[in-house]
């Protein structure tokens, strides 16, 4: 498959995502029975800004484009570990090693597996070429260069086991939002966005906040009662109601909308169900001791990612600011 081939194939497969082909509807549908928090709404979140965002001609063009891609390359076989905290979170690694022209070995994550499978065979069953190209395992040996997902704990055994080979490890990542106490309805709803989509669980989810001193927090708690609807799926409930149990068997000072607890914590990870709040003397301080910390991923305020912008990547977001495309061009 030239360059020009593959670009075809993943426009294709974005109108086929953005479809109602019987066959895709139903491999949402096994995806959440297979893992809850993957709901229909957020299953059709992730893969409706892949197809929007990712898989147009326009968009594939302009990438190529950029790192002036062609038909030279020699083809090297790259492994992938993929996460599974969100809907299709790997197709980004499976996007650029697939439009490098580099081959690829696939291990996806068993909480994330049916949704990338069934798209994969579907580019396979419209040209048998991708079989070529992609090739899904559960063991990823005697490959080129490794790109792996995990937590800080996994990444040491990633670093044992692919440290001799070129390779992208990734460690656990989350995001933050610093507010100057000045926003308005509009961007406390859109910020409410960047917390709890996909029940917080991703790498570019909010979950510390930092705010001036004197910051009133009822308008974003009245904010974040948008997804109340929350405690209606069993596991966020669980998750809230034993956190929140936890800081009431401590005695610990906490803010809930009984949708979220809010506590002071100055640890970026925040569990699932609490936003981590700080207090700052100055935006200009925090900005620069947020600058450089490998544990976070973005930052949402006015100088940043906007407001609501904080889950919707663009092909040249690149996960931990590795520029993986160039990695993928070195080998």
């Amino acid at each position: 498959m030239n360059l020009q081939e593959r670009i075809k194939i993943l426009t294709e497969l974005g109108k086929y995502i953005l479809s109602n082909d019987p066959a895709w509807q139903t491999a949402k549908q096994v995806a959440y029975q297979k893992n809850p928090w993957f709901t229909e709404a957020f299953v059709d979140l992730s893969a409706t800004h892949i197809a929007t965002q990712f898989l147009t001609e326009e968009h594939l063009a302009k990438w190529a484009r950029h790192y002036f891609l062609d038909d030279q390359i020699t083809p090297r076989t790259v492994g992938i570990v993929m996460a599974g905290n969100i809907p299709l979170v790997g197709f980004h690694d499976f996007l650029s090693v697939f439009i490098s022209g580099h081959k690829q070995r696939v291990k996806c994550s068993s909480k994330d597996q049916i949704l990338l499978e069934h798209l994969i065979h579907k580019m396979a069953q419209w040209n048998p070429a991708v079989r070529e190209k992609v090739e899904l395992a559960e063991m990823l040996k005697d490959c080129d260069a490794y790109i792996a997902t995990g937590s800080d704990h996994t990444s040491r055994y990633f670093d044992y086991y692919f440290g001799r080979y070129p390779s992208v490890i990734r460690k656990n990542r989350t995001s933050v939002a610093v507010l100057n106490g000045n926003e308005n309805e509009q961007d406390l709803e859109l910020l409410s966005d960047d917390i709890m989509q996909y029940f917080g669980l991703g790498c570019r989810n909010v979950t510390q906040i930092f705010v001036p001193g004197n910051y009133n927090f009822v308008p974003l708690l009245n904010a974040l009662k948008k997804y109340s609807y929350f405690f209606d799926h069993h596991k966020y409930r669980n998750n809230y109601d034993y956190q929140l149990a936890i800081y009431l068997m401590n005695n610990q000072y906490y803010m809930t909308n009984d949708c979220i607890v809010m506590v002071e914590n100055n640890n970026p990870f925040s569990p699932i169900g609490t936003l981590h709040y700080s207090y700052y003397q100055t935006q200009e301080e925090v900005l620069h001791n947020l600058t450089g910390d490998e544990r976070i991923q973005a930052i949402v305020n006015t100088k940043h990612i906007p407001f609501g912008q904080a889950q919707k990547p663009q092909l040249m977001d690149y996960a931990d600011g590795v520029d993986l495309m160039q990695f993928l061009l070195t080998l």
